[in-house]
């Protein structure tokens, strides 16, 4: 699963960071839990490098490499700035997020002994997904190494075509945020069985027929959402997945596998683009600052040299005839000195 990265000529093994996304009471921490002991079992000896982004979680059910709470008082928080449990949340990640650079330091010298580097997100997803700090921990934790986005459903949940749909609008919403690998990870499929989700993913007639039974007024918004959203979540990579049994863990497995081949033919050149592309701007700004100071001196200098010569003009007196070239005064001073 390791693949070697060169970048600025320097190629070292990178894990794969599996940044882990979804609503409230989707099992986001069950399924982090259930996440980290297949993979140290898998494993024992590289096990997974865990962090915790939440700050507000009361009972941590596994155990954190990196958690939040040990930078950031949630409650303290809360109390001194006078805000709510979101406010406070949002908060506590901007202050952690000007600490990310210490994080990414942990995680880069740690790399060599680990394939994942796991971050379960806040319980708030738009709390992260839409903030400036969740933004630069995606976009700079992206920037470093391979990251693939997991995002978790509660299939049992989605059984409405309505709910479904607001799920599939969150992903996508996600997943063109970020351009950065998806995968959907259709959570407690013990409970109920995942294929029906598939099947509206991947058959447009068939979610119709499923919403054409629904009676409510919202239903008309879903049926018009899908015929606009049905191209970009058709070929999403979807995986059924249990965070009790662990049922779905070899396809799960697979799809990151593939998520991650994703990053290194796609992302990481368009990354490297962009890169290109900031850097030429970057000079382009830089030759018209010079260009601009070239110009001020020219300006400068030829305004100098015209009050110099003005200063120069007014400091020469007209040309007057002399006293000495007046002949009367001349035959005068003639005389006197006889």
């Amino acid at each position: 699963m390791a693949e070697k990265v060169s970048e600025a000529g320097d190629s070292a093994v990178k894990p794969t960071a599996l940044l882990v996304m979804g609503m409230a009471g989707s099992g986001k921490t069950t399924f982090v839990q259930r996440l980290t002991a297949e993979l140290q079992m898998a494993n024992i000896e590289r096990p997974p490098y865990v962090l915790n982004l939440d700050p507000a979680v009361a009972d941590l059910q596994y155990p954190a490499n990196i958690d939040i709470r040990d930078t950031v008082n949630y409650k303290e928080v809360m109390t001194q700035y006078g805000l709510g449990p979101n406010g406070a949340i949002m908060t506590s990640l901007n202050l952690f997020s000007t600490k990310f650079d210490q994080v990414l330091s942990l995680i880069e010298k740690r790399s060599p002994d680990h394939d994942h580097v796991i971050f379960d997100t806040p319980g708030q997803i738009e709390v992260f997904t839409w903030s400036a700090s969740g933004s630069i921990i995606t976009e700079t934790l992206a920037s470093t190494i391979p990251t693939v986005i997991l995002y978790v459903m509660d299939v049992a949940k989605c059984t409405s075509p309505v709910t479904f749909m607001s799920n599939m609008m969150y992903a996508c919403s996600i997943l063109y945020k970020t351009e950065l690998p998806f995968v959907i990870v259709l959570n407690k499929s013990d409970i109920v069985n995942h294929a029906f989700a598939i099947e509206w993913m991947r058959d447009y007639e068939t979610f119709i027929d499923a919403v054409n039974q629904e009676e409510s007024y919202i239903s008309n918004l879903s049926r018009s959402l899908s015929l606009v959203l049905d191209d970009f979540y058709c070929d999403l990579r979807a995986v059924g997945f249990s965070s009790v049994t662990g049922m779905g863990m070899t396809d799960l497995m697979e799809k990151i596998t593939d998520a991650r081949k994703e990053y290194f033919e796609e992302f990481l050149p368009e990354l490297e683009r962009k890169r290109e592309k900031a850097r030429q701007r970057e000079e382009q700004r830089k030759a018209e600052d010079l260009q601009r100071l070239k110009d001020d001196l020219v300006r400068n200098s030829i305004g100098l040299a015209l009050q110099l010569n003005s200063k120069l003009k007014s400091s020469v007196k007209e040309i007057k005839p002399s006293a000495r070239d007046d002949p009367a005064k001349r035959a005068f001073g003639v005389q006197r000195s006889e």
